[in-house]
């Protein structure tokens, strides 16, 4: 074999291990496995991954980047910590283009994006199953679909880059308060319900208040 084959093998399983490692690392700390304010131990890592450290360390820069942690010199990564002021800027930065998405839908009388039931669906027998991960997940498609639905590929971009902080919350919030799943899910029908009537006040209305942070979730992401 040429050493251009050779080389192009081992970057593509440098890459293989550099997912592999992102991926399990990122589902940890979705998961609870690793608690916000927490350091990663590298050498650990790498023997959870099964890779070397290299492949870790690439991944802890990519999660540095969608802000799942911090890099503190000399002492390495740190998952970080959400509180009650990103809480509170993300939910803003999530209405600001989800009540422009579904003004423009009802005014166009588009209806809801294909599948959205589907998807309420699923995130509701995720959540019997109390599979926090996999309901945030299907909740952030959920979402980026109706934006997606708007027409505008930017505003589109521009809100799934906040995709890794919003799944974050919502397991965190299930997590904290799991009694507030109930009013979650409702007001996810009622949304749907509200697209496909073309009412663009009220399903404006239905976001203000799915995105409102009650005062116990405050409380508890100020701790």
């Amino acid at each position: 074999m040429s050493d251009q084959g050779n080389s192009s093998r081992a970057r593509t399983k440098r890459q293989s291990a550099r997912e592999r490692a992102y991926e399990w690392i990122g589902n940890a700390i979705l998961t609870g496995v690793f608690t916000e304010g927490e350091f990663l131990d590298e050498i650990a890592l790498a023997g959870e991954v099964g890779t070397s450290r290299t492949p870790v360390r690439e991944a802890l820069h990519r999660l540095q980047a969608e802000r799942f942690v911090e890099l503190v010199p000399r002492r390495g990564a740190q998952v970080r910590v959400v509180n009650a002021t990103e809480m509170h800027e993300i939910y803003q930065a999530r209405f600001v283009i989800e009540a422009d998405a579904v003004r423009r839908i009802c005014g166009r009388r588009q209806g809801t994006p294909p599948d959205s039931l589907e998807l309420i669906e699923a995130m509701e027998a995720a959540a019997r199953d109390q599979d926090w991960n996999r309901v945030a997940q299907l909740d952030q498609v959920f979402h980026s679909s109706i934006v997606s639905h708007r027409g505008n590929a930017v505003l589109t971009e521009m809100y799934d880059a906040m995709r890794p902080r919003q799944v974050r919350l919502a397991v965190r919030t299930l997590t904290e308060l799991p009694e507030r799943l109930s009013t979650i899910e409702r007001e996810h029908r009622e949304l749907h319900a509200a697209l496909e009537q073309h009412d663009g006040a009220r399903s404006v209305e239905i976001l203000d208040s799915h995105l409102h942070e009650v005062p116990e979730l405050v409380q508890a992401f100020s701790r």
